[in-house]
């Protein structure tokens, strides 16, 4: 009987979580949770029947995930699970996390026994709560493959290299969905200068060699509808691509339009909010141009 821990119950960790729960429940093993603030594991709790536990408690379970905001929020639980934690205990990061950190931490842990594998998610709120996530896996085979059956939220999982590789993999996806979002926002923000009907053009282009996900999914449901529905906060994709220029720089890369996409995001979490949907990031392209996409 496996016990399964889930710490940060936040959009993705929380329907995250009741999947790892039902599976739990399924196979007769409990299902703990935490979160800092404690309303959302009761919540968790008397939604999915988990167990809001403490962080002592936590530690005590075979099989840990953590989905926290970046890699410095798990190295501060990590501080306070460590005088606790089991020896042969597996944690699982879905942080979109620092490779760097990836391989600090699991250096850590590995000193108290314990396994760390970076398995960072993509899908988003969607994805969590139909339990199809894209998994990327960093870490030995053998330690993937032993959690591969417990990954209750994932569509498809997918070992992508040793440990920090699911971590570079995900910065480098999310800085290629941001290198996509902004041009397309350039270019129908010029369209519409031109007085062109923007949802015309998005059925041209969402037909031809220039669609995209930006296009096809987010910007006709978030930007000109003018709901950007908060899903994914524009801070956290800015961060993400802060890390895709750190991957490139710690191999030596070039990558001059990523690094410039990365200091556009920057700045539109600066301009906008870092609290925005991270599709509001085309408000900075609509400032520029003095023009709305819709």
């Amino acid at each position: 009987m496996t016990t399964t821990a889930f710490i940060g119950l936040g959009a993705m960790g929380f329907p995250m979580a009741a999947h790892l729960a039902r599976q739990a429940q399924q196979q007769g093993g409990p299902a703990l949770v935490w979160n800092r603030t404690p309303g959302k594991s009761e919540a968790h709790a008397a939604q999915y029947g988990t167990v809001g536990a403490s962080l002592p408690e936590i530690a005590q379970a075979d099989l840990l995930f953590t989905c926290l905001p970046t890699s410095a929020e798990v190295e501060e639980v990590m501080a306070q699970l460590t005088p606790h934690l089991k020896r042969g205990l597996i944690w699982v990061d879905c942080t979109s996390g620092h490779p760097d950190a990836a391989r600090r931490q699991r250096t850590q842990l590995a000193e108290r026994g314990v396994s760390f594998l970076d398995a960072p998610v993509s899908g988003g709120t969607g994805g969590a709560e139909a339990g199809t996530l894209t998994v990327m896996l960093g870490g030995p085979a053998g330690e993937v493959e032993a959690v591969r059956p417990h990954l209750a939220f994932a569509g498809k999982a997918v070992h992508v290299g040793d440990t920090g590789a699911g971590f570079a993999v995900k910065a480098i996806n999310n800085v290629l969905l941001a290198v996509n979002l902004w041009a397309a926002g350039e270019g129908l923000a010029a369209l519409a200068r031109h007085d062109v009907n923007v949802s015309a053009a998005l059925e041209v282009i969402n037909a031809s060699s220039g669609r995209s996900n930006a296009s096809q999914n987010l910007i006709p449901q978030r930007v000109v509808t003018r709901e950007f529905p908060c899903t994914f906060a524009l801070g956290l994709l800015a961060k993400d691509c802060g890390i895709a220029v750190d991957v490139v720089n710690g191999v030596g890369g070039s990558a001059p339009l990523l690094a410039q996409t990365a200091a556009l995001f920057r700045a539109a979490a600066t301009a906008i909010g870092a609290g925005a949907d991270h599709t509001a990031a085309l408000k900075l392209i609509e400032q520029m141009n003095a023009q709305e996409i819709k």
